[in-house]
């Protein structure tokens, strides 16, 4: 069994959707256990207790005074806590699957306590998504797809408590690992559509500045894909 987690925002269910369609129609797998890290579920739970605030019609975090463009922004360091095997995987829902995840599982090293694509991803645009602030920090990127040792000692530090305490910022830019326990995985499984080389054949399509589901980015690279994904789905639920 693999714990697969995914980021779910009450504004882009259907990104979640034809996200998870995505995966397992490109996989042979019976064995996944997905999760959408859901926020009010998460506090409910009492896995999630940061305080939030709306401020301008943005989500805020009160630890870190700074907005929070999804409502997994910060959910999905819990999932070394959440999880039961051995590795486990997190990814944002703007995700759209071109390749099986079994590919991406081989890479896993237990010598590293996360794998990620080690982006430079410096944004020009200001705002992204429905409006949203587009927050530029250190290592941007790196936690949007990470692949999680569970068992590897560093990730001790990464404790409920922690997670509810350190400011965003630190949390996403793996404050508590050295440089040398993070894995670079290639650019190919975490594609930004308005960031990556247009030659590198995608295994993962990344819509981070926005998806075709919101209007204003209907024309992004590669939205005839998530189109024709969705249709997928749709027409598999009305059979």
């Amino acid at each position: 069994m693999v714990d697969v987690f995914i980021g779910w925002d009450r504004r882009e269910p259907i990104a979640y959707d034809v996200c998870v369609h995505s995966l397992r129609r490109r996989t042979g797998r019976t064995d996944l256990a997905i999760h959408p890290l859901k926020l009010d579920e998460l506090r409910a739970a009492r896995h999630y207790t940061r305080p939030t605030a709306e401020r301008n019609g943005h989500l805020w975090d009160v630890i870190s005074d700074a907005p929070m463009s999804t409502e997994f922004s910060l959910t999905r360091f819990l999932v070394p806590h959440l999880g039961r095997s051995d590795w486990a995987l997190y990814f944002d829902c703007d995700f759209l699957w071109q390749a099986d995840i079994d590919e991406l599982l081989a890479l896993a090293d237990p010598r590293f306590a996360v794998m990620v694509v080690k982006h430079d991803h410096r944004p020009p645009e200001e705002r992204k998504m429905d409006d949203r602030i587009q927050t530029k920090y250190q290592r941007k990127n790196w936690s949007s797809l990470m692949l999680w040792n569970r068992r590897h000692p560093a990730n001790a530090a990464v404790t409920m408590a922690t997670v509810n305490r350190w400011r965003g910022l630190d949390l996403h830019r793996f404050c508590w690992l050295a440089d040398a326990e993070i894995g670079a995985l290639p650019e190919a499984w975490n594609w930004l559509e308005g960031h990556s080389n247009p030659a590198i054949a995608p295994k993962v399509i990344h819509y981070t500045r926005g998806g075709p589901w919101f209007e204003k980015w209907a024309g992004v690279a590669y939205a005839d894909r998530w189109l024709a994904e969705r249709d997928a789905m749709r027409a598999a639920a009305a059979r």
